[in-house]
């Protein structure tokens, strides 16, 4: 029985048409990894800088790796990163639903359309004969074997209830396909394994429902990673089976790192350890600072930005254009991302840092007594990503114990004797101040060295050492006292008197 056309006629008329669109459909299965956030922001920006739509949507079809909480996890990450979509799960849009679970009644009846065209087929094989297959060849095809059943024998084994998948059928010849990347790309369908479209569940596979979503959402480019590229001519063969319009293919080469433990350069993977955009975020990196240096990684700006490091969102959307991918794999670098970390913290009005340093400014300094406020001050041009704040602040709370011999510094022009003088000399001056600010403590202690007839370095050194117990502080002697207290600060110059004596 012929399948009844004007349900598809009313598919296709739903599609949006005459805009680019763009979409990025992650699987619900873990953490953003750094591939995943470079396909995301390159579809962002091909659609933006178009004035087009972005589109997300939500590819659980394997239900096997789906991770609990995963979804919420993508939303926030793409929220935090600045990627606003237009359509999706939460937002709703005119082709929805956008989660592909949600749209299963829609695969099989694509499916039917294929197997009434001669270019699909029902697979009724067990997992015990294809186990059989591989086992002299890992890589062998399918060998066709349901190809050759008679429409009886077919009906006789829907009747009797046997499982069985959906498979599609390459045709003889070659493929061609375009990427905007990489160029035309040929090969030959002998190649080519009758891929599943339809599980044994009904569900379709990655392949298969990623075609169909793309067509009925009328995505005009599809960006992903240079894996899929063996993948690509099957994607080409559908839509023709289809006899529908193919979108522009957009393949990214891969992001290399250096095997922190072999030194050995291979493609960037959660799999071994290499760090997903939470575990960026968990290290102590700015979102911005991630987004613009992931937004590098294998794509570069042309004319008079081509040396141009730093870009607002805006400034990225503006520059981007495909003809900027490089076809060369990029290499992750954790002291660049440092280095645009570093800048990005730099660049923060000092009360936005002081709000993104305060979480980490706790984890070490448990005083409230203790201004956060002004402890963060000192360290805005001094870290280069927010987890290096906790350790240059293990004083605070606690002078720790210290070897007297700090306290000699042949640049400052002080050693053991000349420390507990300059301390002696210094105690009752910052006991005596009518207020504890720091331009009152610093007139004070300047004062004070050129009544003695010393350079500061030299009554300033020994005070904070007294006060914080180490050579390298985030801050120097007066502001140090001034964030530790008048009565704290005397109590370890005291101490700091005694260890000398």
């Amino acid at each position: 029985m012929a399948i009844d056309k004007s349900w598809f006629d009313g598919m296709e008329a739903r599609i949006p048409r005459g805009e680019v669109r763009t979409r990025f459909a992650p699987s619900p299965t873990g953490y953003m990894h750094v591939g995943n956030l470079r396909t995301a922001l390159y579809t962002y920006f091909i659609a933006r800088h178009a004035g087009g739509k972005f589109i997300l949507r939500i590819e659980d079809t394997d239900q096997g790796r789906l991770v609990e909480g995963a979804v919420d996890v993508i939303y926030a990450t793409m929220r935090r990163c600045g990627l606003t979509w237009d359509e999706g799960p939460d937002v709703g849009g005119p082709v929805g639903p956008y989660v592909q679970t949600e749209r299963r009644g829609l695969y099989g009846k694509y499916a039917e359309l294929l197997i009434e065209k001669g270019l699909a087929y029902r697979c009724f094989c067990s997992e015990e004969r294809l186990e059989e297959l591989h086992k002299s060849d890992l890589n062998a095809k399918y060998d066709r074997h349901c190809l050759s059943l008679t429409s009886g024998e077919i009906q006789a084994r829907l009747d009797a209830g046997e499982p069985y998948v959906i498979r599609q059928r390459i045709p003889e010849g070659t493929t061609t396909f375009r990427d905007a990347v990489y160029g035309d790309i040929t090969v030959d369908n002998v190649e080519l394994d009758d891929q599943i479209l339809i599980k044994s569940d009904g569900l379709p596979t990655y392949n298969f429902a990623n075609v169909i979503d793309d067509h009925l959402m009328g995505i005009t480019h599809v960006v992903r990673g240079a894996e899929y590229l063996s993948s690509a001519p099957k994607y080409n063969l559908l839509y023709e089976a289809f006899g529908w319009e193919i979108p522009t293919y957009v393949h990214c080469s891969s992001v290399m790192i250096s095997d922190p433990g072999t030194g050995a350069v291979r493609k960037m993977s959660k799999r071994h350890g290499d760090p997903s955009y939470e575990d960026l975020m968990a290290q102590g990196y700015l979102s911005q600072a991630v987004v613009n240096y992931v937004s590098l990684l294998g794509w570069a700006p042309h004319g008079d930005l081509a040396e141009q490091e730093f870009f607002t969102m805006d400034e990225l959307i503006a520059a981007f254009e495909i003809s900027g991918i490089s076809k060369s794999p990029s290499a992750f670098d954790m002291d660049k991302l440092n280095y645009f970390n570093a800048a990005y913290l730099r660049n923060l009005p000092p009360e936005e840092f002081a709000r993104e340093a305060e979480p980490w400014i706790r984890r070490s300094v448990k005083n409230e007594a203790y201004d956060a406020g002004a402890i963060a001050a000192l360290l805005q041009a001094r870290c280069e990503k927010l987890s290096d704040i906790p350790e240059k602040l293990d004083f605070f709370d606690e002078l720790p114990q210290y070897d007297v011999e700090l306290f000699t510094n042949k640049k400052s022009k002080t050693n053991a004797e000349v420390s507990l003088q300059m301390l002696r000399e210094t105690a009752p001056v910052l006991e005596a101040l009518p207020e504890w600010s720091q331009d009152a403590i610093h007139g004070a202690l300047v004062g004070l060295a050129e009544r003695l007839g010393v350079k500061n370095a030299t009554l300033m050194w020994p005070l904070r050492i007294a006060v914080a117990g180490k050579a390298v502080t985030p801050g120097g002697a007066v502001e140090l006292c001034r964030i530790l207290g008048r009565e704290e600060t005397l109590r370890r110059v005291n101490l700091g008197m005694e260890k000398l004596s």
